[in-house]
């Protein structure tokens, strides 16, 4: 299993590497030529933008759409790095890790102070639009565990002084106050009810407390944790949102809520939520995996078959894998249907599986750096 992990990572990186960290990304659709046409109009930039990352052949090309920048593409690349130069003490990977997040220090979003990254394209969902470059939490709270980790790894504090300033942007959020907690804003345009936002940030806030002391962020990342622990289903699922219209479950973004909760009880010592984390985690190991490895999508379907949950999913199994016996297994299960199924010769990953067929377009952080920093933090675990 090392043996394969190690194959795959060795051809991903490259074929990462030889792009200069430019590809496609699922919602990417109004980088083209034709968003002049939707005059503005949110229902036909949706539909754009679901044409282009619904098909099952790449049109980008077509509609004059080229790869692009991620910031979180760079995000997630250098997390990995930096697990591979724990790993294996190889210099190269210290490297590339300083390079990436020295690019995201230049590539900040624009408008704001403080650290914050957003989309390279106009974002168009049922709740209105996102600017290109708008920074939202999820990315800017990814990116930031990131540069903790190249502060933990490399003792830079420039490192934690970033971390510092994208905590001061979440804080800046605004925040739906309830009798039950705190929800942080997915960005700075207005209150949300996103789980998944809302528990990131608050990762990050105590995560960068443990080593400034912040009072304040601490008590906002409490605040945001019992607003999403006791709005959990009973089930321990989670819905995307509290909106009548967000109420489904899927895969990555619950693991996204797993790996922030026993990322906030772990820097805090806040035993609070000890139940809600593992009946969260139960939940997603009966829900979101098949027998042989294959990610499901949905809580009750499986198709598409998503790159993003693969990568997801062995990501949070290997974060789990310290404190559950199954955890590891599982992880490597998911990884080698992975490999097998959905890495191309080249090197890079699919986007989707159906039925009848493979969506072979290579999306850049969905896919590439997601899956370069699950299957190095998988590796490591196998050490």
């Amino acid at each position: 299993m090392k043996a394969m992990i190690e194959e795959s990572l060795f051809n991903l990186e490259k074929w990462v590497e030889a792009n200069g960290y430019r590809g496609y990304e699922p919602f990417d659709g109004l980088n083209s030529f034709l968003r002049p046409l939707a005059g503005g109009n949110l229902m036909a930039e949706r539909v754009l933008q679901q044409i282009v990352r619904q098909s099952p052949v790449n049109l980008r090309p077509l509609l004059g759409i080229s790869p692009n920048e991620s910031t979180k593409g760079r995000g997630y690349m250098a997390w990995g790095y930096l697990t591979m130069f724990r790993l294996t003490g190889d210099k190269q990977y210290s490297e590339k890790a300083v390079s990436c997040l020295d690019w995201l220090i230049e590539n900040k979003s624009p408008g704001y102070l403080n650290y914050s990254w957003g989309n390279h394209f106009r974002f168009s969902s049922r709740v209105g639009s996102i600017p290109k470059l708008e920074p939202i939490i999820p990315w800017s709270s990814l990116i930031g565990q990131a540069f903790l980790d190249g502060y933990e790894t490399l003792g830079a504090k420039k490192y934690l002084d970033v971390a510092v300033s994208i905590c001061n942007w979440i804080l800046d959020l605004p925040r739906k106050r309830t009798e039950s907690g705190v929800c942080i804003a997915y960005n700075a345009l207005g209150e949300s009810t996103v789980h998944g936002a809302n528990m990131l940030g608050a990762a990050l806030l105590a995560r960068t407390a443990r080593f400034t002391g912040d009072g304040v962020a601490l008590e906002v990342a409490n605040e945001a944790m019992e607003y999403s622990c006791t709005r959990q289903n009973r089930d321990g699922s989670w819905y995307y949102a509290e909106e009548n219209n967000a109420k489904w479950i899927d895969n990555f973004h619950t693991g996204y809520n797993l790996d922030s909760l026993k990322c906030y009880c772990d820097s805090t010592g806040d035993q609070t939520y000890e139940d809600n984390l593992w009946r969260g985690f139960a939940y997603f190991k009966s829900n979101f995996l098949e027998e042989g490895g294959r990610p499901k999508y949905y809580h009750d379907r499986v198709y598409p078959v998503d790159i993003q949950c693969a990568s997801q999913a062995i990501d949070t199994l290997a974060l789990f894998s310290e404190c559950d016996d199954q955890s590891l297994e599982l992880s490597e299960k998911v990884a080698r249907w992975t490999i097998c199924n959905m890495q191309d010769k080249k090197g890079f990953f699919y986007y989707r599986q159906w039925p009848f067929f493979r969506v072979r377009t290579p999306m850049l952080h969905w896919g590439q750096a997601t899956m370069y920093r699950a299957l190095s933090h998988l590796l490591a675990k196998l050490e």
